[in-house]
């Protein structure tokens, strides 16, 4: 468990180790030093573009496409496709799911080149559509929010999003730094601490925040939260769909972090039952109305909005 994650020594023996975790394949561990030196090849001036896109059950796919250039902006992006059926998104007699790229960021797995991470959103296939494009398929939210977005453009929304998480052990049930089969002390003395004894899974988070920062992801922070192994980053302020398109990025880039260093992360609100934090996901959000002289009366009125319709004043 821990002597695999975040670069940890453990003295302990081989046949200890296999028998810490009996049903947790792969045993053997890949080297990421070996890969390392084959980062550092030359790609002939191509340019390796990871496409991105949410799956069936809300999770992040992803597969790479090698281009002849560096696109000059997301339009540049050829349409590319992907198998709807293995993801739960499309029947397996008419599988073809389109993406569509939305959204580029630098990718810090592979740098020294221009390789991109390319955010997606799902489309069904149309041969006379634009692009070959049809309509988006169920679980393209995206495409929904956008259009909201462009109508209150002359708002200028702001969102800021504190997104919580928590980091396991492979075996999904151990949060990362507790005890086996058991509890560390009570909570009290995780938040925002340091030290070996409260702070697990520090190199993470740091790496993860570089790679947000690398990435062009307006990252503004992070924290240790109240659960051991559970942590905070805030991305934002960022105006319009942006905020979104950011937020899936991040989560992305935290969990290719994690599989680097043999840990797995949740998003689950309550990944611990009893009384241990929960993980949320808070969203602050402004106008240009709001941030301007004057702005509180433009924040009571649409509290006022937020009332349930009966409760509303002059009602």
């Amino acid at each position: 468990g821990a002597e695999i994650a975040c670069g940890v020594t453990e003295t302990r023996s081989k046949a200890q180790r296999i028998m810490a975790f009996p049903v947790l394949p792969p045993y053997t561990k890949c080297d990421l030093a070996i890969q390392d030196r084959f980062a550092q090849l030359d790609q002939g001036g191509k340019v390796m573009a990871e496409y991105i896109w949410v799956g069936g059950k809300g999770e992040l796919r992803c597969k790479t496409k090698t281009l002849d250039a560096p696109p000059k902006s997301v339009d540049d992006l050829p349409i590319w496709n992907f198998d709807g059926s293995s993801t739960e998104q499309a029947p397996g007699e008419d599988s073809e799911v389109l993406l569509k790229p939305c959204a580029i960021y630098k990718d810090p797995f592979r740098p020294g080149s221009p390789n991109i991470l390319v955010l997606c959103d799902c489309y069904k296939p149309d041969p006379d559509g634009p692009r070959g494009l049809g309509a988006p398929i169920p679980t393209n939210t995206r495409v929904y929010a956008n259009q909201i977005m462009d109508k209150v453009a002359s708002h200028e929304p702001w969102f800021g999003i504190e997104q919580e998480y928590t980091l396991f052990e492979p075996d999904k049930k151990t949060p990362y730094g507790w005890p086996k089969d058991g509890e560390p002390g009570p909570q009290g003395p995780y938040y925002c601490s340091i030290g070996t004894e409260n702070a697990f899974g520090r190199a993470v988070v740091e790496a993860h925040y570089k790679a947000c920062l690398y990435a062009g992801i307006n990252l503004s922070g992070i924290n240790g939260e109240v659960m051991p192994g559970q942590w905070e980053y805030q991305v934002g302020p960022c105006t319009g769909i942006a905020s979104g398109d950011q937020l899936l990025a991040s989560r992305y880039l935290l969990i290719r972090v994690c599989e680097q260093y043999g840990v797995v992360v949740s998003f689950d609100p309550k990944p611990i039952p009893g009384d241990w934090n929960g993980a949320g996901c808070h969203t602050n959000v402004s106008t240009k109305a709001m941030r301007a002289e004057g702005g509180y009366d433009a924040i009571l009125k649409a509290m006022e909005r937020l009332r349930a319709p009966r409760q509303q004043e002059g009602d």
